[in-house]
């Protein structure tokens, strides 16, 4: 099926210049602006739309999408930009709508554990304003992502292997559709038999079959204990073996964190610390006090089966945060390892059985492609991510780095895997899309034509 991308240019301007009309300055056409709306961190090229408004309601986006859909002119989401497969590039142009602003956080029932915000709620700003309330939002991919961006892009992160992912916590949304229309995919009960599953369909569609107005999210209790610590180990299979083996012995981990040598030495020249500079695993467990102490102390056991040099933990907040910030910072101190170059992350995920195979032969290839590349990854899911730190200038470098990646993805696929755990598609993974799932993208393509005849959400993503 042919989803047709040819827009004609009088109907977008057509239709900016009505929502100019209609909106005034908070539409604004600034070519500054309208690139930071096709921001990417990839190695694609920045495509910024025609015209970027700044909506304050869910009437008002859906008053833009009906002037975009009267004329045919592409509408791309904007959240927080955080997307780093080229979900917001606009490569016909088009409208960008920015939800930055509508940033509530609508209602919170600490009864039913569950919260209902605006898509453009931070992470860090809804757990701001769940703390009093004892509850907290457990996904966490590292950026301070918007919520509404996170469920369109399906994120998850460190914490994916105890909370699971933004399908699992999204009960429903609400969300406008490509003719202006606003449909709820769903009440606020934890469970429903009724009808299709549209809210599992709107989350990871990546803007294509609709916009994001509002979500009902799952919250929960804020551990009465967090424990976190490291541990080395003499290879990447022992430190996967272990998490195997500490997941088939109904261990809770909370977060289970994979760094290389490499991203470890970029770590501690970033965060100062002074971490051995083998394969290790940062862990974490939630709990009571007894119930952390006796999972820590199991782990520490099971660890040192696997030729562990040592598990240290700690419930020390302080100490705990500096951990995790270095985790997180991981992206920044590749960057400041090889200065000069620019990282760009790939992500894939396999069965985590074939995880250690995975990462061995990744380290592998990028050695014999002359590339350098720290690893880390959440291997309690089976998850990685490869920083290729590449100096942009190298035509031939930069060549190597694509075809590195397409080897990588072969490598998970034929693992069982997939070509991306948490990143999403894009414009960059698309040309993989196919190869993971075959006639199923026929089908895809098929609900998208029927839910956007016109092709104005988000064209040229997922290759459609």
């Amino acid at each position: 099926m042919h989803l047709d991308t040819n827009f004609d240019r009088s109907g977008i301007e057509t239709a900016v210049a009505v929502l100019q009309q209609r909106f005034g300055d908070r539409l604004t056409r600034n070519a500054g602006i309208r690139r930071e709306h096709g921001h990417n961190v990839s190695m694609l090229k920045n495509e910024p739309p025609d015209a970027v408004l700044f909506a304050l309601d869910t009437a008002e986006v859906a008053a833009a999408v009906a002037i975009c859909a009267e004329h045919r002119c592409p509408v791309i989401a904007f959240g927080a930009g955080s997307s780093i497969e080229g979900q917001l590039n606009a490569p016909f142009g088009g409208l960008s709508i920015d939800l930055s602003r509508m940033n509530a956080v609508l209602s919170v029932s600490p009864g039913d554990m569950t919260a209902t915000v605006q898509p453009g709620v931070t992470r860090e700003a809804l757990n701001s304003h769940l703390r009093d309330t004892g509850l907290f939002f457990p996904i966490d991919p590292g950026a301070n992502a918007s919520i509404g961006g996170m469920a369109s892009t399906r994120a998850s992160g460190t914490t994916a292997v105890r909370y699971g992912t933004m399908k699992d916590v999204v009960l429903a949304v609400e969300a406008v559709m490509p003719d202006g229309r606003i449909i709820r995919t769903a009440r606020r009960a934890k469970k429903s038999s009724a009808g299709y599953d549209l809210t599992r369909l709107m989350i990871g569609a990546e803007g294509t079959l609709g916009i994001i107005t509002e979500l009902t999210l799952r919250v929960f209790g804020i551990p009465d204990v967090i424990a976190g610590g490291v541990c080395t180990f003499p290879s990447v299979r022992a430190a996967c073996e272990a998490v195997m083996a500490t997941i088939q012995c109904g261990v809770p981990i909370a977060r289970c964190e994979l760094l290389d040598e490499n991203q470890i030495r970029a770590c501690n020249a970033y965060s100062k610390l002074s971490l051995e500079e083998k394969p290790t695993l940062c862990v974490e467990f939630h709990g009571t006090e007894a119930g952390v102490k006796e999972q820590s102390e199991t782990f520490g056991e099971i660890a040192a089966e696997y030729g562990s040099s040592g598990f240290s933990w700690s419930t020390d907040p302080e100490r705990r945060k500096k951990l995790w910030q270095a985790r997180h910072d991981g992206y920044w101190a590749a960057v400041a390892l090889r200065p000069g170059c620019e990282v760009f992350s790939t992500d894939v995920c396999v069965p985590i059985s074939r995880l250690a195979d995975c990462v061995e032969e990744t380290q592998r290839d990028l050695a014999e492609a002359g590339l350098f590349a720290p690893i880390l990854g959440h291997v309690g899911d089976g998850n990685f991510h490869v920083l290729l730190s590449l100096d942009t200038a190298n035509a031939e470098e930069m060549a190597a780095s694509e075809r590195f990646t397409g080897r990588l993805v072969e490598r998970a696929l034929a693992m069982d895997g997939t070509c991306t755990g948490e990143h999403g598609i894009g414009q960059r993974k698309a040309k993989y899309l196919r190869k993971e799932m075959g006639d199923a993208v026929d089908f895809m393509q098929t609900i998208k034509a029927a839910f956007d005849p016109q092709n104005i959400m988000n064209p040229g993503k997922y290759g459609f």
